[in-house]
């Protein structure tokens, strides 16, 4: 293990509380509305749902969350500093694995597309693991991230999994698996698909171990990824708004034949459907996860 322990972005302002921001940080101002040619692009966001343009230092003060209520993408590193206490973890390092087994070409080789996807992430895969405490509580997080390819679940995505499941048992503490995730990596054929049934069994080593699995559904959780270890968890959280499915909404309603019901395969209905346990906003995320895993641990600290 590596040691890595960033801090979390602080609100730069002096100015009152107040606005949308109110809840998540002190000293923030109100956003206005402008035009993107008006600025950078890296000083405004914009709203996917309103369209309103958002300062970004205050959007990261607000963990990524939109004042319409849309929690945004995060990549992997931000998922873990904003998950584990005080920001403070140690990266563990994920397995090498062959690459371009297939050598598959969609007109771009895949080679090709690892090395743009690994220069743009500044890592190998989609994967990234770290072990810390949430809420005091010391587990072993893996996340996927979907802005690599789509989080698709290939090779390195399924060694990682493994190997994140066995850093836990080493440990003796809870395994916790942010997914997001398009599906399978098609350039990597049955491959990826044999995936599934390896991080199914290492699932199946943690149960042995008692050890629990939680897993927190993030936007978007689809394919072979929801097929697998995403509803094997012992508890299944979502963030609000997370899409949640095996196939497209298009594909089921023309398969079925069926206009399918209003928010269907969304994170809150779903909740309903007792498929997720509980719907938490991402700000809420560390405090309830750490008193999921301090109940399922039994109130126990075991960390090697």
């Amino acid at each position: 293990m590596a040691d890595n322990k960033p801090h979390p972005e602080k609100p730069h302002s002096d100015k009152p509380r107040g606005g949308w921001l109110a809840r998540f940080a002190p000293g923030v101002r109100k956003i206005v509305s402008r035009r993107s040619n008006e600025t950078p692009d890296n000083l405004w966001v914009k709203d996917p749902d309103t369209g309103e343009m958002l300062y970004r230092s205050d959007l990261e003060a607000a963990l990524w969350v939109t004042p319409s209520g849309r929690h945004m993408r995060l990549n992997a590193e931000q998922r873990l500093r904003y998950t584990f206490d005080d920001g403070q973890f140690e990266a563990i390092d994920t397995p090498d694995v062959p690459e371009d087994p297939l050598k598959f070409s969609d007109g771009k080789s895949y080679k090709d597309r690892l090395g743009a996807a690994r220069k743009a992430a500044g890592r190998k895969d989609t994967m990234m693991i770290g072990f810390g405490e949430i809420d005091g509580t010391p587990a072993v997080v893996i996340v996927q991230d979907f802005s690599f390819m789509g989080g698709s679940l290939g090779t390195a995505a399924g060694e990682a999994f493994v190997a994140a499941a066995h850093a836990a048992i080493a440990c003796e503490v809870p395994l916790v698996c942010f997914t997001a995730a398009g599906g399978a990596r098609m350039q990597e054929g049955a491959l990826s698909l044999m995936q599934m049934a390896r991080s199914t069994l290492a699932v199946q080593e943690l149960k042995a171990a008692q050890l629990p699995y939680v897993v927190v559904l993030t936007d978007p959780t689809t394919g072979g990824v929801t097929a697998s270890y995403a509803m094997l968890g012992d508890v299944h959280l979502a963030e609000p708004g997370a899409l949640i499915g095996f196939a497209g909404a298009r594909v089921i309603e023309s398969t079925i034949r069926e206009k399918l019901p209003p928010g269907f395969q969304r994170a809150e209905y779903l909740q309903e459907k007792g498929m997720v346990d509980k719907v938490v906003a991402r700000p809420d995320l560390p405090e309830t996860l750490g008193a999921v895993l301090s109940m399922l641990m039994g109130g126990k600290r075991r960390a090697a």
